[in-house]
């Protein structure tokens, strides 16, 4: 594929141009110098798994309306490199489906041929704020959110008539509209319109059907996290008829794998709407021993009168807390599975545990965002006996 038009100007992609070898070897390079860093003693790092797919793996994407230059015409789309108050109109990004090109490109025109003015960040005033298009790769389900504030004057029924009209491969379920009238310039959702079909979309992963409302959290390349999950849970020797943690558990898509084996798993996450996302979703695939509870990690697990015999961890980009990793700790399991989203904080946390008695056999970084900076791992630890 040609190198992205917008390469030189959008934050998105850092990577735009670099042969995909150099890309993998600069991320599975820099998983090894901050393990290095950071004296972690792994018995072995393996090579980094690429991303199934380069290109069009994204199913979520999140833009913002505003403008290229001060007062000049509106655009929709990303932040510019370097510069945050300016948005580049970026129909042409190879990271997602040709279909969110051709909503945002609609909706663009959409909203250009109606004179709908965009959100100012310093005035606070203004119409237009972001969209917000989701797919179900899987099922072929499309989410297309427009945020707007609650300003006179956004037609629902022409702007849903235009959606439903669009030439796309995928199957609009939901148009909707999100009130947001709060200073930050944030998704925040002060009233949920549905103007058309429903506001969640139907996914697939590791064999389990999974609703994912508008603004529920959800891996965001379907492909690629069903792979890392897979190799995480192969690393578990054996789970069956065993008591299964699954913390920062998202919306549970780990916890209801291992619910398939294991004699119980508790999920504790927390964001309260992943939380009832994942309950919702463990009784739509039939699971009835796996528990979710909302709260932060070490709050709850005090609470908890279950002793766990596994442990998978998947913390959020600061990694875990001291507090966190001590409750852990106490537990004593023989095997700690760590899937980590920034290799920084992962470092840091694994060289806690291999103080206070774990020791890491393996680390194996994942590419499962390719063209950009991020780069996942997943580790194994055992208890030094």
């Amino acid at each position: 594929m040609e190198i992205c038009r917008d390469s030189n100007i959008c934050g998105g992609c850092v990577y735009q141009g670099v042969p995909y070898e150099e890309q993998l070897a600069n991320k599975e390079g820099e998983v090894r110098g901050l393990l290095e860093k950071k004296d972690i003693k792994y018995e072995e790092l393996l090579p980094i798994e690429p991303a199934p797919d380069r290109y069009a793996y994204r199913n979520k994407m999140e833009y913002t309306f505003g403008d290229m230059v001060k007062d000049g015409p509106t655009t929709l789309g990303m932040h510019k490199k370097k510069h945050f108050m300016s948005i580049i109109t970026v129909d042409q990004c190879q990271l997602v489906h040709d279909d969110f090109n051709k909503v945002l490109r609609g909706v663009l025109d959409f909203v250009t041929e109606r004179g709908y003015s965009h959100y100012h960040k310093k005035t606070h005033k203004g119409l237009m704020r972001h969209l917000i298009v989701r797919r179900g790769v899987r099922t072929g389900e499309l989410l297309v959110n427009v945020v707007t504030s609650s300003e006179e004057g956004f037609d629902e029924k022409a702007f849903t008539e235009m959606i439903l009209a669009l030439p796309l491969e995928n199957t609009v379920v939901g148009v909707l509209r999100t009130i947001n009238d709060r200073l930050a310039d944030a998704v925040y959702c002060d009233e949920l319109k549905i103007l058309y079909g429903r506001d969640y979309y139907m996914e697939e992963i590791m064999g389990l059907k999974f609703k994912v409302s508008a603004f529920s959290f959800f891996q965001t390349n379907v492909e690629a996290v069903e792979n890392l999950y897979s190799y995480a849970l192969s690393l578990i020797d054996d789970f069956e008829n065993k008591t299964a943690f699954d913390l920062y558990c998202g919306t549970g898509t780990i916890t209801q794998t291992l619910a398939k084996k294991a004699c119980k798993v508790i999920g504790i996450e927390l964001v309260e709407e992943a939380v009832e996302a994942a309950k919702s979703n463990a009784a739509l695939n039939g699971l009835d021993n796996c528990e979710f509870i909302a709260g932060d990690v070490f709050k709850v697990l005090n609470t908890v009168e279950d002793k766990p015999e596994v442990i998978v961890v998947d913390p959020p980009r600061v990694g875990m807390s001291v507090d966190a990793l001590d409750k852990i700790i106490s537990y004593g399991v023989d095997q700690i599975v760590y899937i980590s989203c920034n290799p920084k904080s992962l470092a840091e946390n694994l060289y806690y545990l291999q103080y206070y008695g774990y020791r890491v056999k393996s680390v194996k970084p994942f590419d499962n965002f390719p063209g950009t900076k991020h780069v996942e791992c997943v580790c194994l630890m055992s208890k030094v006996k």
